[in-house]
């Protein structure tokens, strides 16, 4: 009996090491790309035939919901970490002190490590502790340091606020590098940006010519980029994500908010102030000075909304954070507030309510990974980080998203997860079921003395 035991287990043994295991890595490369501020309907109203194709052979959202406040930072950072602004902590485009007033642009806040480590690890870091290569290709948050790491390979933008983000041959020959990224280096994850169509929306306006010849642009890109994974033998090797941090909206020039006019309000009373970016606002007052500040501004004008810190809306997930200041300023969609002096002179604009629908941007997704022809209702894109850790079969660092609002984009076999044990399947099954029956007659035959 124990001889044929030793048979059984032997078979099984044998059938299992023979069997695929399950999970076996089908990890594939992964490209995450930005367009920024690519408003959800830009395709509305241009002809985008490379947009259209990848939506055929993939997946596309109605829409996706950018986290507020909704600027470039902050919304990137949510996609890298799967959280909330206030949960993350990069609140704004600028890095600033209250306590010196001193304030850094956006391009110098890049470099500014203290302002995106802050608690929260973005994909890159988290990829690289589990084995993976990583690269940023000048990306929000890619030219920071997180707990002493830094990306593999990152690129970052020169010239600040010189760079000129439409030059469309600077965009291929980026797509090149970033093609040699994953043929060459053997990277898994790049994470790609690119300043259009927001530069030009903010300059001319999101209903200009100008914007739709950008767009235009970003058509022809995507067409180029898709036609390179292709030369590159990477259609079956590589998920592709195209996405963006927020939308823009139109600025009005009438009946405007101008804080230096309202009554019964003084920049005396205020310590710190970072106003004059848009919609959006944060005061400190001198001590002291917190409620004659809050009921001068509260009613000053009917498309300004002020909140105490503690009374900002819970919706926006934004104000739970020591970063924010006491006061909290935030416009309607179209009006953006001016500070001492009128210097905003731009004719399309962000950081409005991300309710607010010409903040949603677009989502599209194409790639081994993901099921062809599928368009999917509007998600938040908090969850898009589950979904980029679900395709690089890695674990995500904790987050405020779900993977249940892109599961369903994926094809079953997607991102399935590595485990050691082999699995047991229904050829195992059957030989066990055999072996059993032969047992059971073998044990009658004992049982009757007939052996």
């Amino acid at each position: 009996m124990l001889a044929f035991l030793g048979l059984v287990v032997a078979s099984l043994l044998a059938l299992g090491a023979s069997a695929p295991l399950q999970g076996t890595s089908t990890r594939k490369k992964l490209l995450l790309v930005s367009f920024d501020g690519f408003r959800w309907n830009y395709d509305q109203d241009v002809d985008t035939p490379n947009l259209d194709a990848m939506a055929r052979d993939g997946v596309k959202a109605r829409y996706m919901t950018p986290a507020f406040v909704t600027q470039t930072s902050p919304c990137h950072f949510t996609l890298l970490t799967g959280k909330y602004i206030e949960n993350h902590g990069v609140i704004h485009n600028m890095w600033f002190n209250t306590s010196t007033g001193q304030k850094l642009p956006y391009y110098n806040t890049q470099r500014v490590s203290a302002w995106w480590d802050n608690g929260s690890l973005p994909i890159w870091i988290t990829a690289q502790k589990q084995g993976l290569k990583t690269a940023s290709f000048f990306f929000p948050g890619g030219n920071a340091t997180y707990r002493g790491e830094e990306v593999n390979i990152k690129r970052v933008e020169k010239g600040g606020l010189l760079h000129k983000y439409n030059n469309e041959t600077e965009w291929r020959e980026n797509i090149d590098l970033v093609m040699k990224w994953f043929t060459k280096d053997n990277l898994d994850f790049v994470a790609l940006y690119f300043g259009e169509p927001d530069s030009t929306g903010h300059k001319h306006g999101p209903e200009s010519q100008q914007r739709k010849e950008i767009v235009s642009q970003v058509d022809r890109t995507v067409g180029y980029l898709r036609q390179s994974i292709k030369d590159h033998g990477l259609n079956s090797a590589l998920n592709l994500i195209i996405t963006s941090d927020h939308g823009m909206e139109t600025v009005q020039k009438q009946d405007e908010i101008h804080l230096q006019k309202v009554a019964n309000f003084s920049f005396q009373d205020i310590q710190f102030e970072l106003v004059d970016y848009g919609p959006h606002g944060l005061l400190v007052p001198k001590p002291g000075k917190l409620e004659q500040v809050y009921e001068a501004l509260k009613d000053a004008h009917p498309r300004l909304h002020v909140y105490k810190k503690e009374e900002f809306p819970k919706r926006f997930h934004y104000a739970n954070n020591t970063r924010i200041t006491p006061l909290v300023l935030y416009s309607d969609p179209g009006y953006v507030i001016h500070g001492r002096l009128k210097v905003q002179f731009n004719k399309g604009e962000h950081g409005f309510d991300n309710e607010d629908m010409n903040m949603k941007t677009i989502f599209r997704a194409e790639g081994p990974a993901f099921k062809r022809g599928l368009e999917v209702e509007p998600f938040e894109s908090v969850n898009v980080y589950a979904l980029l850790c679900k395709l690089l079969e890695i674990t995500p660092e904790p987050n405020d998203g779900s993977l249940n609002a892109t599961q369903h984009m994926l094809l079953r076999s997607a991102g399935t997860a590595m485990i050691s044990s082999p699995r047991f399947t229904w050829e195992m099954a059957l030989v066990l079921g055999s072996q059993l029956l032969v047992w059971d007659a073998w044990s009658r035959l004992l049982a009757m003395g007939s052996w």
